[in-house]
């Protein structure tokens, strides 16, 4: 009898060393996700899908607080977030992260993508996955790539059809060089601002006009203090949905597979409202009395050439290259 307890007492030892790592693993999970846009922006209802699939897939116990509108600091401060930890996620702007992975900057040279659909197939290939390599090393793991739309520009001043109407033009940029590179190569004048203070900006006549994506045009009521939109097409750019390295390395295998699961299904969600949302949002931008114009795409095209040759020439050139090669063999 002394013996069977005792064997009895060394298997329940030994399930406790089992068991105490896995009630461990079971622990509740906070989570902070952060990003610059308002609500009613897609970016801001996939980050609450992402939320509410991942809540789900994990029977409550990851639960991710959402906070939009840059309650948590413009989009540079967040990425510095994540690299150092302090944030855990962020859906993030093209411009922001490619100050620390310059590589991002290859998907926004001019008139270089004519759809989001045409940078999704790049982004969704190998060159998606060597920049999301890049991105890893940089402390940053890349969870899913997001629309944030093809960019047009408004301004307050004047219709804009040809290159000429730019020349003076205060415009307001994000922290982007590739931006500022186009602004200043069709004669506009740029100016960085935050977009949480862009419509005061604009209100306050700080700046002329600023471009943006019609979906961020609409959700942040740019209308009210923009008279004038030009339909120029001028650049995509992605949202990179992004958790931090270090909060990545400490979520078990089955924690990790959790936040993949959900993060493609908020994906996916994302680039399809953004998809819907700008056919409609003309019209209603229409509405609200907003005067439209399409500009000469040749023309500006041909303006901001000596953009893609100044990046060719920097250390991003090899993999521009090949993001090149891969959007014009489409």
């Amino acid at each position: 009898m002394q013996r069977k307890t005792f064997t009895h007492t060394l298997l329940a030892l030994a399930a406790g060393t089992v068991f105490f790592p896995l009630a461990a693993q079971a622990q509740a999970v906070k989570l902070t996700l952060g990003h610059g846009a308002a609500p009613g922006n897609p970016r801001h209802e996939a980050a609450v899908k992402f939320a509410e699939v991942l809540k789900a897939k994990t029977g409550g116990r990851i639960e991710v607080q959402v906070a939009p509108s840059a309650q948590l600091g413009d989009d540079a401060a967040m990425v510095t977030a994540l690299r150092t930890g302090a944030l855990d996620m962020s859906a993030n702007s093209q411009g922001a992260v490619a100050n620390a992975v310059p590589e991002y900057a290859a998907f926004g040279m001019p008139f270089l993508f004519s759809s989001a659909a045409q940078a999704f197939k790049v982004l969704d290939g190998p060159l998606g996955k060597e920049l999301g390599d890049k991105s890893a090393a940089k402390g940053l793991i890349v969870l899913g790539y997001w629309d944030n739309g093809i960019r047009h520009m408004t301004n307050s001043k004047r219709p804009i059809t040809k290159v000429e109407d730019m020349k003076g033009l205060k415009m307001r940029t994000p922290p982007d060089t590739v931006l500022v590179d186009i602004m200043q190569s069709l004669g506009a004048e740029a100016q960085q601002i935050k977009f949480a203070e862009l419509y005061v900006a604009l209100q306050q006549g700080v700046v002329d006009g600023q471009e943006n994506p019609l979906m961020n045009i609409h959700a942040s009521k740019l209308y009210e203090v923009q008279k004038h939109l030009a339909l120029t097409s001028h650049m995509f750019q992605m949202t990179p949905l992004l958790i931090s390295k270090r909060t990545w390395d400490r979520l078990p295998a089955a924690d990790r597979q959790a936040v993949t699961e959900a993060a493609a299904e908020a994906t996916a969600m994302q680039r399809r409202l953004s998809q819907e949302s700008d056919d409609k949002l003309l019209a209603e931008l229409k509405a609200k009395g907003v005067q439209v114009t399409t500009v000469d795409k040749a023309a500006f095209e041909k303006a901001t050439a000596a953009v893609d040759q100044k990046w060719l020439a920097t250390p991003i050139g090899p993999y521009l290259k090949k993001v090149v090669a891969a959007a014009r063999a489409q």
